[in-house]
């Protein structure tokens, strides 16, 4: 009995690390199959790019070494019949992936999450969100819709949000809600660099600088639209090798021959160039999501306040004594640093969807509001203003 015992010990040592391999690199595996980790192109009329015949569009995406296809599933509270089922089936059997895509008002987020699940029914590999202008302001809408479509698609499917790429000029948008627990999966920003009138690299720094604190892997959407010289189309492949994420393109219909010769053509990461790794800076006086975001992170640490988007004094007492705890120079104001520890706590998710009830947030007293206080302030610029949806 006792060698049995014995022996059984020694396959038991023997078998634990291939399990723990096994567990390790399952997600690994998983997020490296992700579509969205492949270079994509945006379809926003299947017709209107090259003429709707599936074969040309797949010779052509292999030609550009694209690998998912995001094509246009939902407007608002309608379902767009050109993604279908066959078309889908046949992409997928050539190789791509095919995910929807839905543009988003916010006046009826329960009926749009119900147009963005149909995506999943008719065989998406993943849904991208495309929230802009109109909903800046809706955290309660913004809230509904995730949580309406989480509750469809369930908790692995994998989800994208596009939205604008410098999160500083829109304070009142729900970022917070889309990123956030329990939402998108991946980050998409339309770094539009051409249009917003930034070099490339610059747009580039801008987006990771105030995009990373959301914790959401960053896979940038480049333009092909408005005309962008080709040399800013390799530039802007080139840098997101080195910050090691795949690009997707905006959009198919407005691609022209050279460019797509720009996008198959063979390119190498920036030499000597190190991704940007710094974090958005908050202090006292700031105000909007990002507020909002880093007050989530405190009430899950225990410090008691409400997430209103506002940095009081209540909120900068709490990051010295979050400084102070983590070794960190105690100066109440959160920059990379801070916000590197910071990001390594999960925050609370606030149920903005459940406004004027007694659900309590944390260690806050009061009834959860609809929106944050800053939800109120305009959006300093659209950046990205002109591209179609």
């Amino acid at each position: 009995m006792t060698q049995t015992f014995s022996r059984r010990l020694g396959l038991i040592a023997l078998l634990l690390p291939v399990l723990f391999v096994t567990l390790y690199s399952a997600p690994q595996k998983a997020e490296a199959a992700s579509p969205f980790n492949k270079a994509a192109m945006w379809i926003w009329y299947v017709d209107d790019s090259n003429g709707g015949n599936l074969r040309s569009i797949i010779r052509q995406s292999r030609q550009a070494n694209i690998g998912t296809l995001f094509i246009k599933s939902g407007d608002g509270d309608e379902t767009w019949s050109q993604f279908n089922k066959p078309m889908v089936r046949r992409l997928q059997a050539a190789g791509l992936n095919v995910c929807g895509w839905q543009y988003t008002y916010g006046r009826r987020p329960i009926a749009e999450a119900r147009v963005a699940a149909v995506a999943k029914r008719r065989g998406a590999d993943c849904f991208v969100i495309n929230a802009e202008a109109e909903y800046e302001g809706k955290y309660a809408a913004a809230d509904w819709y995730i949580r309406e479509l989480r509750r469809r698609v369930g908790p692995r499917f994998p989800i994208g949000l596009s939205s604008f790429p410098y999160v500083h000029y829109h304070p009142a948008f729900p970022y917070s809600v889309f990123l956030g627990p329990g939402a998108a999966n991946v980050n998409l920003p339309q770094v539009y660099w051409h249009t917003i009138g930034d070099p490339v690299r610059t747009s580039l720094e801008i987006t990771w600088e105030q995009n990373s604190i959301y914790k959401r892997p960053i896979r940038a959407t480049g333009q092909t639209w408005d005309g962008p010289p080709k040399r800013d189309l390799l530039a802007f492949r080139r840098f997101m090798i080195n910050y090691g994420s795949a690009a997707s393109w905006w959009s198919w219909q407005e691609t022209d021959s050279s460019e797509w010769a720009a996008l198959g053509k063979k390119v190498a990461r920036v030499p000597g160039y190190r991704a940007f790794s710094g974090k958005v800076a908050l202090e006292t006086g700031s105000r909007g999501d990002q507020v909002v975001w880093l007050q989530q992170h405190l009430i899950a640490l225990g410090y008691a306040m409400q997430p209103t988007g506002i940095f009081n004094r209540t909120t900068a007492r709490a990051v010295r004594r979050f400084q102070r705890s983590r070794g960190l120079a105690v100066d109440g104001q959160v920059g990379t640093q801070t916000w590197n520890r910071l990001m390594r706590v999960r925050p609370v998710r606030v149920r903005w969807s459940a406004a004027g009830s007694k659900n309590r947030i944390a260690s806050a007293s009061s009834a959860t509001p609809a929106a944050p206080l800053s939800a109120d302030l305009p959006a300093v610029r659209n950046e990205i203003a002109g591209a179609e949806k």
